[in-house]
């Protein structure tokens, strides 16, 4: 069959809306027609060169939500008609590190960094060249094959917006709940208040922390993140966020900082401003060669500790089923994270609004 897709060509070039080829579904994959899918910062890192992981050229996308339109054999997970959301790391349950709790570390992550099926072969085709997709979901094409294990059902009342849940909300919240382990009546502040900035805040309003600091240097996004339950804000554009963290925290610090915007000076921001006994989180994904430098005597004399966070520190398709339900309550913001809708044709203009800071998340709606 035919698709539209969104093509990476070359580093640092605009997409390319082309038409691909697209073989069927084989052993244990499924053909999904995607309606939505969410623009994410890491996408935008490939783009430019500053994480280039995969061979091109390259259907990047990893956030998305859409219909089973047809399954291989072996496909047990799915029907056809089944509404889906897609997760971009296809966990196994059973290799040496799921089985050690590190879901987002499955071996199969390893193959769908390759831009190949698991089976190492591709679907999407241009005449005889392969297409990669981003991790095994390329969600910037309307159509795509996938491994059932990319896959999770959902309720058919729910809107399609659910697609955030594939990185932003399941990376965000996961930060706080799992990664931080954030506790009651404690202090947090996040550095950066994008898409994943706001799932963050959001996981410390579910884990009642009572001061929830947001920084960031677009006042819209500060406006923004008072709405998803920070308590404080602080413009880095005009004030220093170390000294301002410290006069609101009343001269101790957090004991929480969250780095979510990918660069190493919000990571050293987020160390700065740490409590005895604080812990910074980093969830943001930099260029590769960045580095910052620490103090080590305070690792030891001040018990501060340092934690990564991939995908929220958890079981991927336990959390989503977690924080879907919280979304049916009202105990989880989705639909007000979207900030505007593009069509696949705009989607260079999406990704430029997000660099600028625009949004807080931008779609593509097929």
């Amino acid at each position: 069959m035919k698709t539209k897709a969104a093509v990476l060509h070359e580093y640092q070039k605009p997409l390319i809306i082309e038409e691909l080829d697209l073989d069927g579904p084989k052993e244990r994959e499924v053909l999904v027609q995607y309606k939505v899918a969410g623009l994410c910062h890491s996408d935008w890192s490939m783009f430019t060169g500053a994480i280039p992981v995969l061979p091109l050229p390259l259907v990047a996308g990893h956030e998305g939500a859409g219909v089973v339109l047809e399954v291989g054999p072996g496909v047990t997970r799915v029907r056809p008609g089944d509404h889906v959301v897609l997760i971009w790391v296809p966990v196994c349950g059973q290799c040496y590190y799921c089985l050690k709790g590190l879901y987002s570390s499955c071996v199969n992550k390893r193959v769908a960094l390759t831009g190949a099926m698991l089976d190492g072969t591709y679907r999407l085709k241009k005449g005889s060249q392969n297409i990669s997709i981003l991790f095994g979901v390329g969600s910037f094409s309307e159509y795509n094959v996938v491994n059932e294990l990319s896959v999770l059902p959902i309720e058919h009342e729910i809107t399609f917006d659910v697609a955030l849940f594939g990185c932003a909300v399941m990376t965000g919240v996961g930060a706080a709940i799992n990664t931080a382990k954030v506790k009651p009546g404690t202090s947090v502040a996040v550095v950066g208040a994008g898409g994943i900035g706001l799932n963050v805040i959001q996981g410390a309003v579910l884990a009642s922390a009572t001061k929830i600091i947001a920084i960031d240097m677009i006042s819209e996004k500060l406006e923004m993140a008072k709405d998803f339950g920070a308590t404080h804000v602080i413009n880095a554009s005009v004030e220093n966020p170390v000294e301002k963290v410290i006069e609101i925290t009343g001269g101790i610090g957090v004991d929480y900082a969250f780095e979510a915007s990918g660069h190493p000076e919000a990571a050293l921001t987020c160390y700065k401003i740490l409590d005895r006994g604080g812990s910074a989180v980093i969830v943001g994904m930099p260029d590769p060669t960045a580095e910052i430098t620490l103090p080590v005597i305070e690792f030891a004399r001040l018990e501060k500790n340092i934690l990564g966070c991939n995908y929220g520190s958890g079981d991927i398709r336990r959390d989503m089923k977690t924080l879907i339900d919280l979304y049916r309550i009202g105990r989880l913001k989705l639909s007000e994270l979207v900030t505007k809708r593009y069509s696949l044709e705009q989607i260079n203009e999406g990704f430029k609004d997000m660099h600028l800071g625009k949004n807080a998340r931008g779609v593509i709606v097929y």
